[in-house]
């Protein structure tokens, strides 16, 4: 990867420089033929369709919105969905198609990090611009991945600060639950480090992984039971993806464990993966996320109302992943507008510093590191799938790229601020 660092002295262009460059870029576009298109890259089947298809219904929602407002830049938007069916080469291979063939403007898509990884060198061989909406491990930057999700300072390290203070119980020995690849494994690195930081003992850090679409979690839930009967709160951090949780949640019931014995923090489950559970047993049991339905204002009663009339299915729920989709494709829209084309290099400097009112009540901004600033929420599962805030930031948290809490990482900056925008530059380099 590509990380851009160095200061700019004149941060402006002259108005005429500024307009031939973005004629110039206008005129390399690829040919629209009267349509704008964009890629939706969601898996329909396999393990992750659980989560992904909802995502897929969200973009074409956007798209329904902004075709019927006039569509942009005097044209249509036309989506172009492809199914990679949770298999993670075939993501690199549909991206490919994508960008080649359709020549899309932009991929709103990708929800495990593999996927993501798998594509990344395809969108940075053919400069094309993702817009990734789940929360994620960090430890990435890229000059052609908008990250709409969290960063594990924006949902991993509050979660288990909270579920450390009193208000969360107090928590004094830990399970990390999670799904056997890149996201789980690295977020779980960074936390490992962060619990050791604040004096929690290796013997009371428990780790494990299971593969993807695993079912049979009676042998495992057992563990987690017998390494919580030691004596000290014990709580469950979870990064287990896709239908795994059905089951997983289910045998948690079974087992007879509740959130006051040991409280679950997921961040991979939301109202969608709870609509296909009996959550009954599940109650105070947590999700953190930037974003829940149960939250009140009228930007999110907005979201909510325009999501059931589209998909015409008033029990259809929205989640955190829909609200990065709904905010990476209005800042799009609105960075298209500004530059006058869907030319690649020119939307993504009018990408930096947009800002949308979001569902969960705060704006959002996209910062030069790809990433947006967001607030975080910790809510309890509630009877009704839904979720109770219990807690949450004052103010939108910016998110960190790199993690401070890796000594890997020190010294490390995502700024893709590029020196034709800020004119003369000094101390510009990149470093692999």
């Amino acid at each position: 990867m590509k990380i851009f660092q160095g200061t700019c002295r004149a941060a402006l262009f002259g108005a005429t420089l500024l307009a031939a460059t973005v004629t110039a870029n206008a005129q390399t576009s690829p040919p629209t033929q009267g349509t704008i298109k964009i890629g939706v890259l969601h898996s329909l089947s396999g393990t992750m369709a659980i989560s992904e298809t909802t995502l897929k219904d969200t973009i074409l929602m956007m798209v329904d919105d902004i075709n019927k407002k006039g569509g942009l830049l005097g044209k249509k938007v036309e989506a172009v969905v492809v199914d990679p069916a949770s298999n993670w080469p075939l993501f690199a291979e549909k991206a490919r198609d994508l960008l080649a063939k359709e020549h899309v403007a932009a991929v709103f898509g990708c929800w495990t990090s593999v996927s993501r990884k798998s594509v990344l060198p395809v969108f940075e061989e053919l400069n094309g611009l993702l817009f990734y909406p789940v929360q994620y491990e960090g430890e990435e930057s890229s000059k052609n991945v908008f990250y709409t999700g969290a960063a594990p300072n924006q949902q991993a390290i509050p979660a288990v600060e909270y579920l450390m203070g009193e208000e969360g119980g107090g928590a004094k020995r830990w399970v990390l639950e999670g799904t056997d690849y890149v996201y789980p494994r690295t977020t779980n690195k960074i936390l490992e480090a962060f619990l050791k930081a604040k004096g929690v003992g290796a013997e009371d850090i428990r780790i494990n992984y299971t593969p993807f679409g695993y079912s049979d979690w009676q042998t495992e839930v057992a563990a987690i039971k017998q390494f919580a009967a030691a004596g000290k709160k014990t709580a469950v951090v979870s990064t287990i993806n896709g239908d795994a949780n059905v089951p997983f949640y289910k045998e948690l019931s079974n087992a007879g464990i509740k959130a006051s014995d040991i409280p679950v923090v997921a961040f991979s489950v939301g109202e969608e993966e709870l609509a296909g559970i009996d959550t009954k047993n599940l109650i105070g049991h947590l999700a953190a996320w930037n974003y829940f339905q149960s939250v009140k204002n009228p930007t999110n009663d907005g979201f909510i109302k325009q999501w059931k009339e589209f998909i015409k299915n008033p029990k259809r729920v929205t989640n955190d992943p829909m609200e990065a989709h709904y905010i990476g494709f209005k800042m799009w829209v609105q960075a298209v507008r500004q530059a006058g084309t869907t030319d690649v290099d020119a939307v993504r400097q009018a990408m930096y510093g947009q800002k949308v009112k979001a569902p969960s009540g705060f704006t959002s901004v996209m910062n030069t590191n790809h990433h947006l600033s967001k607030p975080v929420m910790i809510g309890e599962i509630r009877p009704d799938g839904q979720f109770d805030v219990v807690w949450q930031t004052k103010e939108p948290i910016k998110a960190d790229a790199w993690s401070p809490h890796l000594p890997e990482d020190k010294g490390k900056v995502a700024d893709w601020t590029y020196p034709w925008v800020c004119g003369n530059c000094t101390a510009a380099k990149y470093t692999d």
